[in-house]
């Protein structure tokens, strides 16, 4: 595969997108702020150019989202819409691999044009047109450039999507990707309408029912490795059911784990199914739990990635505490 600078993936990008005319937009199941916010900011570009489109995911939209542009018109994959609209293209935003899109991906046509925007390291290039930039804080961040390459004018609802994928993926701004690029594009896109505030208190400082009484349990089982270097905590099937959580309620919790004083690794271990469990990892730098994830099938960041394992809790807690073991001794 010929190696493309990033100005021409961005040349390349704004071709493919010129060149179609009906797109499905898709990201990653269990969408997180960057990943929703990217798929309506990409839905805003096309409207923009005069591009059909559709947006879909596996997975319902947690309502607090519900300012961002066209966010209504983002289906689930088994929605009559998705099924009668004409596949021209795919643009996938956020998706490290393409195993990563989920359900949809099954029913997406053979030998179709297939543009993959992301900005994890571990992203294995899928699709045929790439905007891959591994140093980008968030997929937001490639958006932003791409829309400045296409000569297009920002308004208030595309910056409130960019920033909100942007702050979110930054944990607020305080991550070490907080670079003073993004602080300059947080910047224009504030200028530009983003309601940085508004969406700081409603993304980050506000908290639901059901995610406060599923912190308290999870707090009841929050463990240590002897050192204190590694800390873990589990959530069950009976918990979410107990406390009538959804996926957007456990965003963060892993962050509980990892903020102790000491911790070098913060792990969170989510039932899916009986004997199935989705690992979240958090890194405070010295381990690269991107690499551990990716030993398990998953993926990530260096500081922030994740894994799905078979096992019992018991099991999948042994595997994954071992592979962290030969990287933090």
């Amino acid at each position: 595969m010929k190696t493309l600078s990033y100005e021409q993936m961005l040349e390349a990008s704004a071709h493919f997108i010129r060149t179609h005319d009906d797109f499905v937009v898709v990201s990653h199941l269990n969408p997180d702020g960057d990943a929703i916010s990217s798929t309506c900011a990409v839905g805003w570009l096309l409207s923009q150019l005069g591009k059909r489109y559709i947006m879909v995911n596996e997975d319902t939209i947690p309502d607090k989202f519900d300012y961002l542009p066209n966010v209504n018109a983002l289906y689930r994959f088994d929605s009559e819409e998705f099924h009668r609209f004409d596949q021209g293209a795919i643009i996938s935003v956020d998706c490290a691999d393409f195993s990563r899109i989920g359900e949809p991906s099954a029913l997406f046509k053979k030998a179709i044009p297939f543009l993959n925007i992301d900005h994890h390291p571990t992203n294995d290039f899928f699709g045929d047109t790439h905007l891959i930039r591994t140093d980008a804080a968030a997929t937001a961040e490639i958006l932003f450039e791409l829309i400045q390459h296409l000569g297009l004018t920002l308004d208030a609802p595309v910056s409130n999507a960019l920033y909100t994928g942007i702050m979110t993926d930054t944990g607020g701004f305080r991550y070490s990707n907080t670079t003073p690029n993004v602080m300059q594009m947080a910047a224009t896109l504030i200028a530009s309408g983003a309601q940085g505030h508004i969406l700081a208190e409603k993304l980050l400082e506000s908290m639901t029912y059901s995610q406060l009484e599923l912190l308290k349990r999870s707090l009841n089982n929050l463990h240590f490795r002897d050192d204190k270097r590694v800390a873990w905590m589990s959530v069950s099937l009976a918990d979410i059911a107990a406390t009538a959580a959804v996926n957007a309620d456990l965003e963060g919790l892993v962050n509980y784990a990892r903020n102790v004083e000491g911790v070098e690794v913060g792990l969170l271990f989510k039932q899916q199914a009986d004997n199935a469990y989705k690992v979240s990892f958090r890194s405070a730098g010295l381990v690269d739990v991107a690499s551990i994830a990716k030993s398990f099938g998953g993926g990530g960041h260096k500081r922030a990635a994740g894994a799905s394992l078979e096992g019992s809790l018991e099991e999948v807690q042994v595997k994954v505490l071992s592979a962290i073991a030969r990287d933090l001794p």
